[in-house]
């Protein structure tokens, strides 16, 4: 079999510290997490699996999480001094081992508190060369790259949403590069997960949070400009 290479596998990402997978896509894995988030918090709890949890100071990943955190990517000069920056900013920073189960070994949860006190979990592989893979949100279990503006919705499983919400975005000439639907149970609370081509704006956010049946609408884009809608049950 002929293994096929991609650019990355050659060059490897652009990047401050000395590995892919311990320092770029901790970084990455970090501003992911910020973006679900909705907003910077003011304490942060990392726990590291396996690998990330044995290498983390040597490898820059503590740095590099933190800077994640304050919307850095992983290029960023000011990645080196994030863990001062976040000090300095009255962030609360921890770092505690812990095994996450039968998971990628460059694995970590993130427990983030928000300044209104609520508290969002998110966890996140480093897969290689700088590339992730985000497998949960809180208590539930999904899966998306990171490598596109990224639209979360929790809705709750019923005929038509998916339709609807479809519908919405083909209106608007927003192109779905992926999509994928978690449900925990039939008729009961689902994820729709799209990964899409371009960043949206707020009228179309809006739009989707009055989709009936939805319950939560949340909007990760490539920047580091978070739009976050939690809404109440309809």
């Amino acid at each position: 079999m002929i293994k096929k290479y991609g650019v990355f596998d050659i060059i490897g990402p652009i990047m401050i510290g000395p590995s892919s997978s311990h320092t770029a896509g901790a970084a990455k894995l970090g501003k992911i997490a910020r973006g679900i988030a909705g907003d910077e918090p003011r304490k942060v709890k990392f726990y590291l699996h396996g690998s990330f949890s044995k290498t983390y100071k040597g490898h820059g990943t503590d740095r590099a999480l933190v800077a994640g955190i304050l919307g850095m990517n992983p290029d960023d000069d000011r990645l080196r001094e994030s863990l001062r920056i976040a000090k300095e900013k009255g962030m609360e920073i921890s770092f505690s081992e812990k095994d996450l189960g039968d998971v990628h070994p460059n694995t970590v949860n993130i427990e983030m508190t928000m300044n209104d006190g609520h508290v969002v979990s998110v966890t996140g592989s480093s897969i290689g060369g700088g590339a992730v893979q985000i497998s949960k949100i809180d208590e539930e279990d999904i899966q998306f790259s990171g490598n596109y503006p990224t639209l979360l919705i929790s809705q709750r499983d019923v005929p038509g949403v998916v339709a609807n919400i479809t519908k919405l975005l083909y209106d608007a000439e927003v192109n779905i590069a992926y999509m994928s639907l978690f449900r925990s149970q039939r008729g009961k609370d689902a994820t729709m997960i799209f990964e899409l081509d371009q960043n949206i704006d707020e009228k179309i956010l809006g739009e989707l949070e009055r989709v009936e049946c939805v319950d939560h609408v949340r909007f990760v884009p490539l920047s580091s400009n978070i739009i976050n809608y939690p809404i109440s049950q309809k």
